[in-house]
């Protein structure tokens, strides 16, 4: 079957469940939609260059937190789902899922090694007849300006040849939502690749929404992370500046709340965290450059959230000083979760990475507790972090420390226990309101 033959062929194929899916990148993103069309009846092959991760998935484990055990092992039990760092098996897919990483370079421009990569190895593999689908976060046009053409280049044309089209991933890593009931937004290059694209993900999402396009696709997913970095910046700035007034910023947010319309809540914190909120706005602002627009809002609120790591530091600072006559030199800080974010054990761009990168640099000795990493692990920077294991939850090591740092609110901490063991608690997450017992140790950040 071409693509060039009638769409009810492919419908045809759809129908009976005798598609193979093709998922490229086994992360956060990849595996739980590996899950999804699984679950929908699919067959799926898994692609990563990782191997380490395919060893674990024939293995029938899993190697994110959130993600249990069991459905690694169920998946790969029922005889439809293989794991494989052999792009060559390509050519036996019918639809290809491409959810790969797209970081930012050391000057904050999009890095999309990953993407291009991917695609030409597609390129290499695939035959007519495959729909292509971009799920990675990127600037508006990638698909289009990037991908297509690299596809392209044995002579196959998108819409002619094969499909082509963008549907964002929209996953939460430790959310109780499950990833098949979020809405699928999908967009083609042309109206026959979105078309085929919106049919493929009804068979397993519960609701597909199509746009016009792919630029539009890439838009929505780009517009509602930084919806979020510009009010999660909004409320950081607030909360500095009624911190100097006396004013808890959490008490303004939760009576703000009860407000039926016109306000949303969003919280601060020690700094964004996470692949998408740190990253993702930049690149529209990278790409509104080439169209001579500046988006002052984005730059400003990048600044702003960029900085609440520093400020952190300087609120414990300020705290050891006021507290012990202590400077931050030699202090023995703990921190308090070490993820980006709670409940998970994913470090991207966590906060707490840099917190204490600066706490070191002013001579701190840092320690880490967090119940879901319990061994720093490699990340695209800080290796110098390397090797630092997470200590033990008792009274004796909490009461060594000359200050702890909440940094990630992880539900399995009990900050009763961590509160009455310390000599200070800095809280960015205002964690501890319920703690009774103890607060004058506490301050928040």
């Amino acid at each position: 079957m071409t693509a060039s033959q009638p769409i009810s062929a492919w419908e045809k194929k759809l129908a009976a469940k005798a598609l193979r899916v093709g998922v490229i990148g086994l992360g956060y993103v990849g595996l739980p939609l590996v899950h999804v069309f699984w679950q929908a009846g699919f067959s799926i092959t898994g692609f990563d260059i990782d191997p380490e991760k395919i060893a674990k998935l024939k293995a029938g484990e899993s190697y994110i937190k959130h993600f249990l055990h069991q459905r690694v092992g169920a998946m790969v039990q029922s005889g439809r789902f293989t794991a494989t760092d052999d792009f060559s098996e390509l050519k036996n897919v019918d639809a290809i899922l491409i959810c790969v990483p797209t970081p930012l370079t050391a000057t904050r421009e999009p890095d999309l090694r990953f993407v291009t990569n991917t695609a030409e190895e597609i390129a290499r593999h695939f035959r007519e007849g495959t729909l292509v689908v971009l799920e990675s976060t990127t600037w508006p046009g990638t698909t289009v300006e990037v991908v297509q053409p690299i596809l392209e280049r044995k002579g196959m044309k998108a819409g002619r040849d094969f499909w082509l089209a963008f549907s964002p991933e929209r996953e939460d890593p430790g959310s109780a939502i499950e990833t098949r009931t979020i809405t699928k937004i999908v967009g083609g290059i042309d109206e026959t690749s979105g078309t085929v694209a919106a049919k493929f993900y009804e068979a397993a999402f519960a609701k597909v929404y199509s746009v016009r396009d792919a630029a539009t696709a890439e838009a929505v997913k780009i517009t509602e992370n930084i919806f979020r970095a510009v009010n999660i910046a909004l409320v950081n700035e607030l909360k500095v500046a009624y911190s100097r007034m006396g004013i808890n910023v959490w008490d303004v947010i939760d009576a703000a709340k009860t407000k039926p319309f016109g306000f949303m809540p969003f919280y601060p914190g020690p700094g964004l965290g996470g692949h998408c909120i740190p990253i993702d706005p930049f690149y529209l602002s990278w790409r509104a450059r080439a169209f001579e627009v500046e988006t002052r809002f984005i730059e400003l609120a990048g600044e702003i959230n960029r900085a609440m790591p520093r400020l952190v530091v300087q609120t414990l600072q300020d705290a050891l000083g006021k507290r012990f006559a202590r400077a931050l030199k030699d202090s023995s800080i703990l921190i308090s979760g070490l993820a980006y974010k709670k409940n998970v054990d994913d470090l991207r761009e966590s906060p707490a990475l840099r917190i204490i990168e600066i706490l070191r640099g002013f001579g701190a000795k840092v320690s880490y507790y967090d119940p879901y990493i319990p061994e720093m692990k490699p990340t695209r920077e800080y290796a110098s972090l390397l090797g630092m294991r997470s200590v033990s939850f008792d009274a004796n090591t909490l009461a060594g420390f000359d200050a702890a740092l909440i940094v990630t609110d992880h539900d399995a901490v009990d900050y009763e226990t961590l509160v009455a063991q310390s000599k200070l608690v800095v809280d960015t997450r205002n964690v501890t309101k319920a703690v009774q017992s103890g607060r004058e140790k506490i301050v928040l950040a």
